[in-house]
């Protein structure tokens, strides 16, 4: 008899643990905080926050620079920041508990859990009389294979379509997520924002992490700085946002992003399906989103998406995962290393905190092959 594929991947799960290459020593947390500050400095880096999380545990929580330049605020652990797509992640945790309790299934078209069909909801009339939206499921959506642009306001005309049939190729999406969104929220009556608040925030001990503005957050909340230097003010996101809306801090994504390395709150299945590759990513970048060029080196290492993350072989680490978040003036990305259960986290209020990622991961990770070139295009 044959065992369900849940079972299987929450048995190849431990079995990578079991296996896991040995970690080399991380650097200590005071060369960390002095090859960071030199960094900033070089690349004119205006704030940004780093957590590193070790076999689980956090192991170093540290903010450098300042929230406001113009009123010379410091950035400290407990400012409220903009997580931008990293939001992504915790939603897609959260998808994944609803998974467990038997509320969803990953492969179910979502036509199986509306009330009505999808082109009937006043942000989705532009699909009427093209049914491939039926073929959407949670999983198409959370690997970003459905088929939409990235957001219908970058399409000429600012109208949803499909590019390609759902489940044909890599397209990242906010449009996908915000489908998702509608499922619980219309299919499952959920209301995303307390569910987040409940079932992560809370149950992780993340205080300061919220899907929307909240008036505490007004005394110590990061604004944002362009690549020319030019102030953004914080966003109060009043509406809940599973793409994106999530505010936070670096010690709070200290916490959460322990929790999902050690996959608290999960089942063993369900962890292990979390961050399995599911999808083959062959683009040669991440941005734009529809760009037909391809690039061998994402196969070569194996990056895929998984559900919510995207994954990559390392030679020396076993399996590894990351996701970024970003906008013109907001740079953050978290990469975790599995079997290890070793992560790095980096928030930037300055967007030109990306220009010193790639060195700064390779500072306290070693060698590594997190696919920089596909993610930044640089």
């Amino acid at each position: 008899m044959s065992l369900p594929r849940a079972i299987l991947s929450g048995c190849l799960f431990l079995a990578l643990c079991a296996c896991a290459p040995a970690a080399p020593p991380l650097p200590t947390n005071t060369a960390i905080d002095t090859e960071a500050t030199r960094l900033m400095a070089r690349e004119r880096v205006v704030g940004m926050a780093v957590a590193v999380i070790d076999r689980g545990v956090v192991v170093h929580v540290a903010a450098y620079g300042q929230r406001n330049v113009e009123r010379n605020l410091p950035l400290q652990t407990d400012t409220i920041m903009y997580s931008a797509s990293l939001t992504k992640v915790a939603f897609a945790y959260m998808v994944m508990q609803l998974v467990d309790e038997g509320r969803l299934d990953l492969d179910r078209s979502i036509a199986d859990y509306l009330p009505r069909p999808l082109p009937e909801y006043d942000d989705y009339t532009d699909l009427a009389g093209d049914d491939r939206w039926r073929k959407l499921t949670p999983r198409i959506i959370l690997n970003h294979a459905t088929g939409f642009g990235n957001m219908r306001s970058l399409e000429d005309d600012q109208r949803l379509r499909f590019h390609w049939n759902p489940g044909e190729r890599y397209g990242y999406s906010n449009e996908g997520i915000w489908v998702l969104q509608t499922v619980l929220e219309q299919g499952l009556k959920l209301d995303v924002g307390a569910e987040m608040q409940r079932r992560l925030f809370d149950r992780f001990g993340m205080m300061r992490t919220s899907m929307q503005w909240r008036a505490e957050f007004a005394d110590n909340n990061a604004d944002g700085y362009r690549m020319d230097g030019t102030c953004e003010p914080h966003d109060h996101r009043d509406h809940v946002a599973a793409a994106g809306s999530m505010d936070t801090t670096i010690a709070d994504q200290a916490r959460l992003w322990a929790g999902m390395v050690n996959g608290d709150s999960l089942s063993a299945a369900s962890r292990a399906e979390f961050v399995r590759p599911q999808f083959v990513v062959t683009s040669a970048h991440q941005f734009p989103t529809l760009s037909p060029n391809t690039d061998p080196r994402g196969p070569a290492i194996g990056l895929s998406s998984g559900v919510g993350v995207m994954t990559f072989n390392d030679p020396g680490a076993g399996l590894s995962w990351h996701r970024g978040g970003h906008n013109d003036w907001t740079g953050n990305i978290a990469i975790c290393q599995d079997a290890r259960r070793r992560c790095v986290v980096f928030l930037g209020n300055s967007v030109r905190a990306e220009l010193i990622y790639p060195e700064l991961a390779h500072f306290i990770l070693g060698e590594n092959t997190i696919p920089w070139w596909w993610h930044y295009d640089r």
